[in-house]
């Protein structure tokens, strides 16, 4: 069976860190995207030879789970150079509009979960579904008193992907804690990203501090493949079990 296409028109375009821009689209067909946060949509284009390509990409606009579905599509690009989609992506004007198919995945928060606390854990735009899930989130921590942990790795303070958007999200929730771990460079004094929350390292070497408690706990993982992988074998080494860590490997597209 055919997966359906629909035409994406881009809309608007920022950088988010030196070398990810946010692009927001919305369908030109007038159509809606009913999609789950977590997931992802494919973006087909073609090689200069005319070969077909296809790259994926996680949905970052975040919608409760009752919302009623429009037409926006966020996401976050990665800028590869010498890349076929990074060529693609940069150079498309506002108002121009792309093949896309989706929404695709199952990275996604389960709605028979009865967890007490949820640990998110993701690095460079593998942190995208998180943003995604931010409204449902607020609605679990409402309705639940689920509480949630959210470990951000990235080298740099500058490479914190919706850092900004995290922090604000944690002021207003009390039940939401926000750590940024950056492997290379602390934020400096005063600047918007210093704060006691921030960690220096990996977000695995972080894992043991939050006392990861396998009766009352559900993992996320999602981004560098090599993390995921390190994060996995550290929190089953925790006793978490292996159904209650879910995961999602991102490898840089180009």
């Amino acid at each position: 069976m055919a997966i359906p296409h629909f035409p994406l028109r881009l809309t608007a375009r920022r950088m988010i860190a030196p070398s990810v821009a946010h692009l927001s689209f919305e369908r030109a067909d007038g159509q809606v995207l009913p999609c789950i946060p977590g997931q992802f949509i494919q973006i087909h284009f073609q090689y200069a030879d005319g070969t077909p390509a296809r790259r994926s990409y996680s949905i970052a606009v975040g919608r409760a789970l009752d919302a009623a579905p429009d037409a926006r599509v966020e996401i976050a690009v990665s800028y590869v150079p010498g890349g076929a989609a990074t060529a693609l992506l940069e150079a498309l004007p506002i108002g121009a509009t792309l093949d896309a198919s989706g929404p695709f995945g199952r990275f996604c928060l389960l709605p028979n979960d009865a967890n007490r606390r949820y640990l998110l854990i993701g690095t460079g735009t593998g942190i995208t579904p998180y943003r995604a899930m931010l409204p449902q989130l607020e609605r679990l921590m409402e309705t639940r008193g689920v509480e949630v942990v959210l470990l951000q790795g990235a080298r740099t303070p500058a490479e914190l992907l919706y850092g900004d958007e995290f922090r604000a999200f944690a002021n207003a929730h009390p039940g939401f804690r926000y750590l940024p771990c950056l492997s290379r460079e602390l934020p400096a004094e005063g600047s918007p990203h210093a704060h006691p929350d921030v960690r220096r390292g990996y977000v695995q070497n972080v894992l043991p501090e939050l006392a990861p408690d396998p009766a009352g706990d559900i993992a996320y993982l999602c981004g560098n493949p090599n993390m995921v992988d390190a994060a996995f074998e550290a929190l089953k080494g925790m006793g978490l079990p292996v159904p209650m860590i879910r995961r999602e490997k991102y490898v840089s597209n180009k």
